[in-house]
């Protein structure tokens, strides 16, 4: 009873297998009469693009220092604060080393004494001249020298003050040891607290940096183009700018300069390129947004256009693939223009309308 139950078996498993290579055989068959996929040639604009990739800047970014010594006092404004031109920033405390203190006292007490000396002398001079025994002209030297010994006491003293005290009054007029903002602007960045020290810019120093400001409503794009692209670029082309951190804003601009000397990235030859924005829309950009310009070099609207890849290539012709009957099809030699290698103008060759194969995919085996 167990033998036939085997051949059962058997038959069943014989039977699978033919059915299984029957489908398969007509799926392949199936695959093989594919309808073949055309593309319409129809109208499109297309872009002839550079990539320039930096970030959003201001066209003015200023570094404000101070020409005196001391330390941080007080600190009139914060990050993000706007300001006039003259508006008080900070205040600098003179902080003068002993020796330096000392000095000034010396000079002022040197001073008093010279001063003493020549306002004896100035006071025998005129007994001498009331009595007639000078000339007009020594009386008035010795005049002069007594202004010079008054002015010179007034700035030593005038000097101690602004030392020991940071504020001074001559002629009516406050002189202060207050960092006053040297332009409209906002307060971008803040590199001092109080009571850190300042080092005064002079002409063999740089100085400490205290706070950076700029004027918000004048920005530029600053990047960089590859030098396969630069040769396409002039000044004055129209640009479009993306945003990362502001998706989908329509933010415009025109290049204003094109650097004339390279720059090595990453061992690649870019050139730096600036684009003055000139339109933002409702966007309110940032100092130091990162973004990418496409530089306009070419653009056409409205033109007979096919996808670039179905187009051949071939010494210096272009060529495609047109239906010819239900399963032939024949080479066609068309002329080509501007691409933006996604979509390619037609010159000649096609009409709007007319069916272009899309080129054959082969299987990898």
């Amino acid at each position: 009873m167990k033998k036939p139950a085997k051949k059962w078996v058997i038959w069943a498993i014989v039977a699978f297998v033919v059915i299984l290579v029957i489908l398969l055989a007509v799926m392949k068959g199936k695959g093989g009469k594919a309808e073949r996929k055309t593309i319409t040639v129809g109208k499109a604009t297309i872009l002839d693009k550079a990539l320039a990739v930096g970030n959003i800047e201001p066209l003015n970014e200023i570094a404000v220092k101070s020409k005196i010594s001391g330390v941080v006092g007080r600190l009139f404004v914060d990050v993000g604060a706007y300001v006039k031109a003259g508006d008080p920033l900070l205040e600098v405390r003179p902080d003068p080393t002993p020796l330096e203190l000392v000095e000034t006292k010396r000079n002022v007490e040197r001073a008093k004494i010279e001063l003493e000396n020549i306002k004896r002398e100035l006071k025998r001079y005129e007994e001498l001249k009331d009595k007639g025994l000078i000339a007009d002209q020594d009386f008035e030297e010795k005049r002069r020298e007594y202004d010079q010994a008054q002015l010179s006491f007034q700035m030593a003293q005038e000097r101690l003050d602004l030392m020991e005290k940071g504020r001074v009054k001559i002629a009516n007029a406050n002189i202060e040891a207050v960092i006053k903002a040297p332009i409209t602007g906002y307060i971008l960045e803040k590199s001092v607290n109080v009571g850190d020290p300042v080092v005064p810019l002079t002409s063999y120093q740089a100085g400490t940096e205290l706070l950076k400001m700029a004027d918000m409503t004048e920005l530029i794009f600053k990047g960089t183009v590859d030098e396969i692209d630069v040769g396409k670029i002039k000044e004055k082309m129209n640009a479009e700018l993306q945003i990362g951190a502001l998706p989908g804003r329509d933010i415009k601009g025109i290049v204003s300069l094109i650097s004339l000397k390279a720059q090595k990235v990453d061992n690649t030859t870019v050139f730096p390129v600036e684009i003055a924005i000139t339109e933002t829309g409702d966007a309110v950009l940032r100092a130091g947004f990162s973004a990418n310009a496409n530089i306009i070099i070419a653009r056409k609207d409205s033109v007979l256009a096919v996808p670039e890849r179905v187009v051949t290539f071939r010494n210096d012709s272009a060529f495609v693939q047109v239906p010819a009957g239900e399963k032939e099809s024949e080479e066609k030699s068309v002329k080509t223009g501007l691409s933006d290698a996604i979509m390619i103008e037609v010159l000649e060759g096609l009409n709007e309308g007319d069916q272009v194969l899309e080129k054959e995919l082969h299987e990898i085996t």
